[in-house]
């Protein structure tokens, strides 16, 4: 698995989960303590989230971090 692949899948993930939970962006960057911008990114692939970030989104969607990364 390369790279790009990843990050794509991981982006289009989190814009799943988020959409099966009824959240927008703005909504899941507010939970998340994160920027809207920055979600936005992540889910087309600009932005390349890290350990923290990612744990922050998880926590945000109520899901263990792992669920994230079944694509």
């Amino acid at each position: 698995m390369d790279e790009k692949f990843l990050y794509e899948s991981l982006g289009k993930k989190i814009k799943d989960l988020r959409e099966q939970k009824n959240l927008t962006q703005e909504k899941l960057a507010e939970k998340a303590k994160l920027s809207l911008d920055y979600i936005g990114k992540i889910e087309v692939n600009i932005n390349k989230p890290g350990l923290k970030a990612l744990i922050k989104i998880a926590n945000a969607l109520e899901i263990h971090i792992k669920e994230l990364f079944n694509f």
